[in-house]
């Protein structure tokens, strides 16, 4: 993903297009960061790296617990996917990984006999920094987020060949934040099509890639009691814990969450 703190915009170039100067010595050119922050955004399989860490690569989800932790280093550009049943703690280590929070965790879940997929991202809370940047934190998200889900796609390859039904699981997006405008639950849709391109435009307000009114579906609880239907059982990102979903109108695509 692209950096998430805006004094630091510059210097990433993972999803940010190329600009070539003028061979003219006459002539001045700068580069816009209004152009590299709305450039598009691009999956380049030669930066990711992944680690499987106590998972089968073919294992289905359904049967054993399956969490992508993905991070982005702006010194190398290098996109980091550990596949593992927890969220890999080793990688949200260090004091520039908790200024930056720029971290998307994954797991996969079965609910009522369905699998999805379910994101989290950190958009604001915890230092000043990120509530100063979270509008331009949320719209970096919802721009990088397709490379994301492709990143996941590439990166567990094995499952998705031998699950090919997988990617038509519906992705369910978390915004965490303290600014309760940016902090929701969207659908995307099938996984095949959340992890398509998508262009933003720069002049309207980003509101994600969430379906429209008429394909919205609502947030399914999992069974209270032991079953068979739902699993894992319990969720194996502790994010969630610190948020409880507001029961949306029937045929919303967002689901408010209670402020942190």
């Amino acid at each position: 993903m692209g950096t998430l703190n805006a004094p630091m915009l510059l210097q990433s170039n993972l999803s940010f297009p190329r600009f070539s100067r003028s061979s003219s010595p006459k002539k001045t050119h700068s580069f816009s960061p209004k152009m590299r922050l709305f450039g598009p955004a691009i999956f380049e399989s030669s930066k990711l790296k992944v680690l499987f860490l106590g998972v089968d690569e073919e294992k289905h989800p359904a049967k054993l617990p399956r969490t992508y932790t993905l991070t982005h280093s702006d010194v190398t550009s290098k996109i980091t996917l550990a596949i593992s049943q927890t969220i890999n703690n080793s990688q949200l280590q260090g004091w520039y990984n908790k200024l930056q929070r720029d971290e998307v965790v994954a797991e996969w879940k079965k609910v009522k006999g369905k699998m999805s997929l379910h994101v989290h991202c950190h958009i604001s809370g915890g230092h000043f920094l990120l509530d100063l940047f979270a509008r331009l934190r949320y719209y970096i998200f919802c721009k990088e987020l397709p490379v994301v889900l492709k990143a996941f796609v590439h990166g567990d390859v094995n499952l998705f060949n031998q699950h090919p039904e997988l990617q038509e699981a519906s992705v369910w997006v978390y915004f965490h934040s303290n600014i309760p405008e940016f902090n929701k639950v969207q659908c995307w849709g099938p996984l095949r099509d959340a992890a398509a391109p998508t262009t933003f435009d720069e002049n309207s307000e980003i509101e994600g890639n969430g379906e429209s009114e008429e394909k919205a579906t609502t947030l399914e609880a999992p069974c209270k009691e032991a079953c068979v239907c739902c699993f894992p059982p319990t969720t194996s990102i502790p994010w969630i814990h610190s948020l409880q979903t507001q029961q949306a109108p029937e045929n919303a695509s967002v689901q408010g969450l209670e402020q942190l």
